[in-house]
This record gives C-alpha cells, structure tokens and sequence, in this order.
C-alpha cells in the first residue's frame, strides 16, 4: 500500500470530491462509475448495492482505479490505482448514512431501496499521482 501525496489529501478528506472509480469487467472491458468515498487509514472506502455492475466487478484482489478531480478546479486531481482489499456487509449500512452525511448534510442515506443489501470496499492504494 502507497501513501497519498500530501498536496491531493484535501481530495480525499476535506472536500466534497467525486471519484469516477474504474473496475473491469468479466471480458476485459472497463467500467467506470462515479461514487461518494471517504478515506480511513490509507484506504479509499465506497459503497455499493449488491447486484450493481461495480459490485459485480469489485471481488477482493480486483484492480480498480480512481480518478478524483477537485471540484473547484477541474484541472486539479489525483488518480489512485490500487486493489480491492475488505468487502463487507457488516457496517456498510452505517458507512453509506456517513456519505450521505458527507455530500448531502443529511443523516440516512435517501435513495436505499427495500430489500437492499449494501455493501462497503476498501481499497487498497498501489500508485497514486496527480496533477495541479
């Protein structure tokens, strides 16, 4: 696991950044959503609900990719290349009302559906670099 520069952690822990997060699909092909995350003792952590394409994609070992652009300025990020270490269900529920906290200022997650199984990942930095 590598550490993030210091000068792209303001992505990562204080600002209200998107990561456009890269997964590969079973042919090869890539996929790209972008998603809410936190970052917790050098890990990217994001949520998901079983049965979406990411959570497919997202086994522990996965290659993945981010991308996290600075929303007040575009030409400024940070791109995180790593693995998929934890996958887990229990607290996810909790991780995901903490996001929604985060991006939204509200308390529960909004838009669960039911019968929903969330699921959180972390993932595990191997190379991170940026620009601006």
């Amino acid at each position: 696991m590598v550490a993030i520069p210091e000068k792209y952690l303001d992505l990562l822990q204080q600002k209200k950044a998107f990561a456009n997060l890269a997964t590969t699909m079973p042919d090869g092909s890539p996929q790209v959503t972008p998603v809410w995350f936190d970052y917790q003792d050098g890990l990217i952590r994001v949520n998901s609900a079983k049965g979406r394409v990411k959570t497919r994609n997202m086994k522990a070992g996965a290659p993945v990719a981010l991308a996290i652009m600075d929303p007040d300025n575009p030409y400024r990020y940070v791109q995180v290349r790593g693995r998929v270490g934890r996958v887990v269900e229990a607290g996810a529920d909790q991780h995901i009302d903490s996001l929604a906290k985060k991006y939204l200022g509200k308390d529960k997650y909004p838009f669960a559906q039911p019968g929903e199984t969330r699921v959180m990942y972390e993932i595990e930095p191997a190379s991170a670099s940026g620009m601006g």
